[in-house]
């Protein structure tokens, strides 16, 4: 699970038939396709390719649009984008769910969950509008834990216009999507976190750096807690 989820992450548009090929190419071994296509619906993933955007509804509450194309975004607080992946530990899995601010990159509350249901996702958007606010637009990818009537009240309550990426579409999340890979390949990868505990402490010290120590080429060098806290001030 481990191997498919870094291939993944090279390739997500991957599906359950070059994956299989990855594998056997990497591992020397004749992969059964049906292991891999049921071990990627256990981890959540699933190949990513432009699909025709459909209204149909994908839950209770139903999809919502894309609202983010050819909307400025220029202050922290204005959009927020959310997202799950799947953690592999040395013993089992666990999925990280996180909310980033798409101004400043900052993250600004995370949950991790043995399971992929709403409840841990709830938790976690609550208590970052208790602490944050509400922002204008909150995207997320048409998942059925963000087209739940539960997250979508949510929203609704708190008068935030809802934002959903085109199915297939990971470009739309970007800034989340780059967020999963550096937090993997600097830290999840390398450390090979033996349980549950473990790794919350080692998300969380991780998280902490990101937020304010560690530059970014796309914000000017400055870290994300400068630029959401105004510190530092992006040119135009």
């Amino acid at each position: 699970m481990v191997l498919i989820d870094q291939l993944h992450m090279h390739d997500p548009s991957a599906g359950s038939r070059r994956m299989s090929s990855y594998l056997s190419r990497k591992t020397g071994l004749v992969i059964d396709r049906k292991r891999v296509i049921r071990l990627m619906r256990k981890m959540g993933i699933e190949a990513v390719y432009p699909r025709k955007r459909t209204t149909i509804p994908g839950g209770p509450a139903g999809i919502y649009p894309y609202r983010l194309k050819d909307v400025e975004i220029g202050r922290p607080g204005q959009v927020l984008c959310a997202d799950i992946t799947f953690i592999p530990m040395r013993r089992g899995f666990m999925y990280l769910f996180a909310i980033m601010d798409w101004y400043s990159r900052k993250i600004i509350d995370w949950e991790l969950s043995n399971t992929l249901d709403t409840t841990f996702c709830l938790t976690s958007l609550k208590r970052a509008l208790k602490l944050y606010g509400a922002p204008e637009i909150f995207n997320t990818d048409q998942g059925c834990q963000f087209t739940s009537e539960r997250w979508i009240s949510c929203l609704r309550d708190a008068e935030v216009t809802i934002s959903m990426d085109g199915k297939g579409r990971w470009l739309d999340n970007v800034v989340i999507e780059r967020f999963w890979r550096s937090i993997k390949y600097e830290d999840i990868y390398l450390k090979s976190y033996e349980n549950p505990i473990e790794l919350h402490k080692g998300i969380a010290s991780y998280i902490s750096r990101y937020n304010s120590e560690r530059p970014h080429q796309s914000l000017a060098n400055a870290t994300p807690d400068e630029i959401y806290e105004g510190k530092v001030t992006l040119a135009v």
